[in-house]
């Protein structure tokens, strides 16, 4: 049955018709990108999952804090089974601007074991140079839950990671000037010399004009026209959806783990004969006690036996002129290949040089 779905598969990709993709699908513009923040905060407010082996930095945490708002406490007094140290994340878009609001995850760095329940204090968020650029607080939203006694537990998803929706408001924007560009550059997904030419010739034909260039196999230069300066959204827009049809070199990926195989459109191979069998081995003990005869004062005895079968599948020479990965499949089907088989089958025949195409085994 997993052999046929497979197949089944490897014929419907052979049998569809390239389709044309929009180039904002396997594209972005240069810039145009995400930046990622992070800081150290204090859940509080557990149902008594907070962190419980007195973690030093919680307890530290917690009486600095207190300090700060003009409260002295003695930290060897401190239960903090209500409290638990965090790390909370975010990921603001380079658009964004002060008061702007962004999704956080708070997720536990102690040994608390949930945080149902629980509000997050304010937790300044850093970027990669040290400076703030949000400031998060709100009461978690948990997605899982653990409860249990001292002979049985409970739990659903993971209970120590939470999301704060709109948790994190923007204090600082990243600063980059993305209307005042003179020129755009679009990073290509796909690295293919093919592609990227076809790319630009799409779109020096669809503007009318030699606006762009490609320096390397996975990057565009693009100059704005006159009448889109310091008006770029809508150039943008008609830019990443002119469609191309992207070319991909013949290349087969193998994962061994799972036994799926997938094949490129342009992969063939000479003519080449194969035969591929199974041989099977099967050993099995049966011991048999003998028994002595009466009043013959022998013992009993286990007297050792040996099952030995030896069973290999005859399979036939099979040559294969298949120019094209349909002929190649429906060659190894016919000689009753499984997955398995077809990864040795298809090593064999790279090692062979009749395979034209590159073999990636992950």
């Amino acid at each position: 049955m997993v052999k046929k779905i497979i197949l089944a598969v490897l014929y419907l990709l052979i049998s569809s018709v390239s389709l044309a993709v929009r180039i904002k699908d396997i594209s972005q513009i240069g810039g145009v990108r995400s930046n990622q923040l992070v800081g150290y905060g204090l859940v509080v407010g557990l149902a008594g999952t907070g962190d419980k082996s007195n973690p030093e930095f919680t307890i530290q945490s917690l009486v600095n804090m207190l300090e700060n708002m003009g409260v002295r406490v003695d930290k060897s007094s401190l239960k903090i089974k209500n409290v638990a140290a965090v790390m909370v994340t975010a990921n603001m878009p380079v658009s964004a601007k002060p008061g702007s609001k962004l999704d956080v995850t708070v997720s536990s760095i102690g040994d608390a074991s949930s945080l149902l329940g629980g509000v997050l204090l304010q937790t300044p968020l850093k970027g990669i140079d040290g400076k703030v650029y949000a400031i998060a607080q709100g009461p978690l939203a948990v997605g899982g839950f653990s409860a249990g006694g001292q002979a049985a537990t409970a739990s659903k998803n993971i209970s120590t990671v939470a999301r704060i929706p709109g948790g994190a408001i923007v204090e600082r924007s990243v600063p980059f000037s993305f209307a005042q560009q003179k020129e755009l550059t679009l990073e290509l997904s796909i690295f293919d010399f093919s592609t990227t030419n076809q790319i630009v010739n799409k779109i020096n034909k669809s503007f009318q004009d030699n606006l762009a260039y490609a320096p390397d196999i996975s990057t565009i230069k693009i100059k704005i026209p006159n009448k889109f300066q310091h008006n770029l959204v809508p150039f943008i827009a008609a830019l990443e959806n002119l469609e191309v049809t992207p070319d991909t070199p013949a290349k087969i990926v193998v994962d061994e783990k799972t036994g799926t195989i997938v094949l490129g459109e342009h992969v063939s191979i000479s003519p080449v004969a194969i035969s591929h069998g199974n041989l099977h081995i099967v050993v099995q003990e049966e011991p048999q006690v003998s028994q002595p005869n009466p009043l013959s004062q022998g013992q009993t005895t286990v007297v050792p036996r040996t099952n030995l079968g030896v069973k290999e599948e005859k399979k036939n020479l099979i040559l294969l002129k298949g120019a094209t990965v349909q002929e190649l499949v429906k060659g190894l089907n016919a000689i009753g290949a499984t997955p398995r088989d077809l990864i040795s089958i298809l090593r064999t025949l790279k090692a062979a040089g009749a395979l034209h195409a590159e073999l990636e085994v992950i």
